[in-house]
């Protein structure tokens, strides 16, 4: 009864039911929406692989009439894939950087192996990658377990089709980072190594150096002060020194593989833009720094350092 005296009019079995096939209806139709741009972005990271794949290839090695480039396109998306299902079938993202470092190193080693015989350019970038994807791997995936989850997959795991969308575009940040490397692998045209070669490995040398160093002296700030930002070392001259290394080291691979390119084969030298774009505007420092904000950004220190500190490219800190 309502409190006035009058009957409270309840909703019939039929409006009920009504009701709640227009809530499926509407919720079909937005899964249905949410399928349908994922596989239009999975179809264009393909589409686009296959693109670049197409073009690094020229006068490079084949495996049974397929280019080794498009071979290992297809590789970095498989990998993805497959490991796809254990992890949403379990909801999880432990292993999803630890299978994006393992990928690098199974593309590039299928390329070395199905490319044989090696030039020395060749065996130098294959170890450089190796190097690189296996301590960036191993340190992600501990980082990852200590810290119990990763807050990039806490709204996308529930969601098939776009927990799939992410273990693609691993795919294609795997392939896409490496064509340059890849190209040079599987050449059949090999030059001799020269100075250019030199100042690559000596540019990535240094972006190594700094990545690591950089991941160290955060992992041991915040040990050592939970819940605060990080902001000495070299985190005191960019506020991203960690991304910086990277992107300068993939510039060194870059360096060293375009003593080998020729015609089409240039558009590999889309890599280092790759990594520059992805990392400054797409899953790096843009995802970081409005965490950043949420956590300090009405603390006065956090304020001032961030106004003080660069992004991306260290200098000296201001006083």
């Amino acid at each position: 009864m309502a409190s006035g005296g009058g009957e409270l009019a309840l909703p019939c079995a039929s409006d009920v039911r009504q009701r709640a096939l227009a809530t499926a209806i509407r919720f079909g139709i937005m899964g249905l929406q949410r399928s349908a741009i994922a596989s239009a972005v999975i179809a264009g990271a393909v589409i686009m692989a296959g693109a670049v794949a197409w073009a690094g290839s020229q006068g490079g090695a084949e495996l049974g009439g397929i280019p080794v480039m498009v071979l290992s396109a297809a590789i970095a998306f498989v990998v993805q894939w497959l490991a796809f299902v254990p992890a949403y079938w379990k909801q999880t993202e432990h292993f999803y950087d630890l299978a994006g470092s393992l990928t690098y190193m199974l593309v590039t080693g299928f390329a070395l192996v199905a490319s044989r015989p090696n030039d020395a350019r060749s065996a130098i970038l294959g170890l450089l990658v190796f190097i690189w994807a296996s301590r960036l791997g191993s340190f992600l995936f501990r980082r990852v377990r200590s810290a119990g989850s990763d807050p990039r997959f806490d709204e996308i795991k529930p969601s098939a089709s776009r927990f799939l969308v992410a273990w693609t575009l691993q795919g294609l940040w795997v392939f896409l980072t490496l064509c340059a490397a890849l190209a040079a692998i599987t050449t059949m045209r090999p030059s001799a190594l020269g100075l250019l070669d030199g100042l690559g490995v000596a540019i990535w040398v240094v972006g190594f150096a700094i990545e690591v160093t950089a991941d160290r002296q955060k992992s041991g700030f915040r040990a050592n002060n939970p819940g605060h930002y990080v902001h000495t070392g070299l985190w005191a001259w960019s506020r991203h020194p960690n991304y910086f290394g990277e992107i300068v080291l993939w510039i060194g691979i870059a360096i060293i593989a375009s003593s080998t390119l020729r015609g089409w084969q240039w558009v590999t030298m889309i890599s280092p833009v790759f990594v520059i774009f992805l990392l400054t505007r797409v899953s790096g420092i843009p995802l970081l720094e409005k965490r950043a904000d949420e956590r300090w950004g009405d603390h006065e220190s956090y304020q001032w350092y961030k106004a003080k500190t660069p992004a991306l490219v260290p200098r000296p800190p201001r006083r």
